[in-house]
């Protein structure tokens, strides 16, 4: 019966899950480019591990550890370009980020004891900072669709941690290898990197990048430099920005648009994306993903009660892209699902009438 390592079974569902987000992407997945080819590499890595651990390769090592040291950078920098700040993942500027895997390469020409604890670090390091890149919570993902932010956003925590559990998971590994003469370093290595790997290619997966134009992706980076982390406005400055966001989901029904990110709204303001979010914050008590999803709810409120357009349809006409995102935001703030709320309201009419 032929042998086929778990690693290599991860691999086949990251391919998956790798046409799919190319499937679902527009211009080949141009935007979103940065998870693609995190996905790609995270099936790579796992075909590797396959390889060493199910079939014993020594052969791929250097490769195999040269890549580790290349996951946690990459997966920092795709989920830092969802911040809305033009920035890009570019060689020219991120190559700081490649420095753990030279450090490999050379350690690979010298001495190959520390790199065990070079990945280990690498892992570590780059999930806690992964976890500061997400302090400032969904409204921190400017770029990302107003509509899948959360789901951004909690793929976000999802890869941090995992990072971080592959880090303690090395550590196991190394105190099995010193006191338990390894029996168990060959499951441990190739069943946890299979599942930190299919945990991370799920999550990049179901990241919702905004389809930006390049004229959008221009103001938004002029807006990240324009806002920096300058000091929070006064309570008056709130109030005007907050204003000025309500004119515009009233006047302009902005909320409509399925493609609104917090970058989009801001330049339409000309301010910087922190300001408009803690402008939000503070004055509606929420994040701005739940300010815009209430306004789409009104129109999806208004859309059932006042026509016979199948939810399908009300649920794109309110600015909603799926239907679970939809539900979720409807059961939030009316306490029912939308068919529940229709036949209510239907039923309050018909009353009325008699």
């Amino acid at each position: 019966m032929i042998f086929v390592p778990l690693p290599f079974v991860v691999s086949l569902f990251l391919l998956t899950f790798l046409i799919r987000m190319i499937r679902r992407s527009d211009d080949h997945g141009r935007e979103n480019r940065a998870f693609l080819v995190l996905v790609a590499v995270y099936a790579c890595q796992s075909v590797l591990v396959g390889l060493r651990w199910g079939y014993g390769l020594t052969e791929i090592v250097p490769a195999l550890a040269i890549m580790a040291t290349l996951i946690p950078p990459l997966t920092y920098l795709a989920f830092r370009s969802l911040a809305g700040d033009g920035r890009e993942p570019s060689l020219g500027r991120d190559w700081p980020h490649l420095l753990p895997s030279l450090a490999a390469i050379l350690m690979f020409v010298s001495a190959r004891e520390p790199i065990d604890l070079l990945i280990i670090l690498d892992f570590f390091a780059y999930g806690v900072a992964l976890l500061w890149f997400g302090r400032h919570g969904p409204d921190g993902l400017a770029a990302s669709r107003l509509d899948g932010v959360l789901r951004s956003y909690r793929a976000l925590q999802l890869t941090a941690f995992s990072l971080i559990g592959s880090a303690l998971s090395d550590i196991a590994i190394g105190f099995d290898v010193t006191w338990g003469d390894g029996r168990h370093a060959a499951l441990l290595v190739s069943g946890g990197t299979a599942l930190v790997l299919m945990l991370l290619g799920i999550a990049a997966s179901v990241t919702e990048p905004s389809l930006r134009s390049d004229e959008t992706r221009e103001g938004e980076a002029r807006e990240g430099e324009a806002g920096g982390e300058a000091e929070a406005p006064a309570s008056q400055a709130d109030a005007e920005i907050a204003s000025a966001v309500d004119a515009l989901m009233q006047t302009r029904h902005l909320y409509r648009d399925l493609d609104l990110n917090l970058g989009k709204l801001a330049r339409r303001l000309h301010l910087p994306a922190r300001s408009v979010s803690n402008a939000i914050n503070r004055i509606h008590g929420m994040s701005v993903s739940q300010y815009v999803n209430n306004y789409r709810i009104t129109e999806a409120q208004r859309l059932l009660s006042s026509t016979d357009e199948p939810v399908t349809r009300i649920i794109f006409d309110a600015g909603f892209l799926t239907k679970s995102n939809f539900n979720r935001e409807f059961l939030r703030v009316t306490g029912l699902t939308p068919t529940a709320w229709r036949r209510l309201h239907q039923r309050s009419d018909e009353a009325k009438a008699a």
